[in-house]
Formats: structure tokens, C-alpha cells, sequence
């Protein structure tokens, strides 16, 4: 099987801190959490250990949730439309040649009262998280999850 860690409910209600902390969300889940060596984090259903893992070839398992590093959590697309619907702080509204440049890799303008990570939202969707620094929002979304095509972007 992976080299995943369960969580226990310390380590789980520190996560969960932490995403009050930088996004003012609370965060609860029946989910079981599984943390590897390089920090990542991902949930799956109780009923996922029914199954024989040790004669499965898994190359993974579950949601990949986020990245925790350096007491910070940097949350993947799909963690920010979990958390992103009850975020009350560090969510940033981008239009719509703002979210075109994001979802090409670019790096975003956003000017606020910001603090590391962010999520960012168009409309209804929630579009990853970025790092805010001086007056940006730095792009963290994978070069496999990109636009590769050479997309308009409105003015």
C-alpha cells in the first residue's frame, strides 16, 4: 500500500485550525484523513479500509485535499470548492480575464487586505488556491490541470 498516514484527531484538529485561521471556514467531515511523507493530504471514505488494499496495486487513494507546509495549508482545486463555499476571509473575487489568465498558469493582480494563501472564485466556481504576495496572487495550479490552448481573453 501508499506510505499514508491516518491522522488522528489531534493532528486533524490542527488542520482544521488552521483553515479557520486563514480562511474563517469551519470545516467538518466524516472523512478520514491520510497525510503522506511529503505533506500531502487527502480524504476518503471509513468504508475504503472494507476493501483488501494489500492485494490492490494502488498508485493512490482518495481526494487530494491540500499540501500542509511550513504550518501552513495550501488547499487543490478540489479542496478549495470544499472549503471555498464557507470561507469568510482571504476569498477573492476575480472576473473574468482574471480567472482565463488563472486557469493558463498566470498569476493574478488582486489588491486587499490578503494574507497567504487565498482562494480564488469566479462567479460560482472556485478556482485553486495562490499565494498572495505584493499585490498578486502566485499560481500554483499544475501544468496538467492548464488551459494549453491559446484561449481569447476578454479585455
Amino acid at each position: 500500500m501508499l506510505e499514508l498516514k491516518i491522522l488522528n484527531r489531534k493532528k486533524i484538529k490542527e488542520i482544521l485550525a488552521l483553515i479557520k485561521e486563514q480562511w474563517g471556514a469551519d470545516f467538518s467531515s466524516e472523512l478520514v484523513f491520510l497525510m503522506n511523507d511529503k505533506g500531502k493530504i487527502f480524504l476518503v471514505n471509513k468504508e475504503v479500509f472494507d476493501l483488501p488494499l494489500e492485494k490492490l496495486k494502488i498508485n493512490s487513494i482518495g481526494l487530494y485535499f491540500g499540501e500542509l507546509k511550513n504550518n501552513e495549508l495550501r488547499l487543490s482545486i478540489e479542496g478549495s470548492q470544499l472549503i471555498g463555499k464557507d470561507a469568510k476571509q482571504n476569498l477573492i473575487e476575480i472576473n473574468e480575464k482574471q480567472a482565463m489568465q488563472w486557469l493558463k498558469g498566470q498569476d493574478v493582480d488582486a489588491d486587499g487586505n490578503y494574507r497567504g494563501f487565498v482562494i480564488l472564485k469566479h462567479e460560482n466556481d472556485f478556482l485553486g488556491t495562490g499565494k498572495y504576495k505584493d499585490e498578486k496572487v502566485l499560481n500554483f495550479v499544475p501544468k496538467a490541470r492548464r488551459f494549453k490552448y491559446n484561449l481569447e481573453i476578454p479585455d
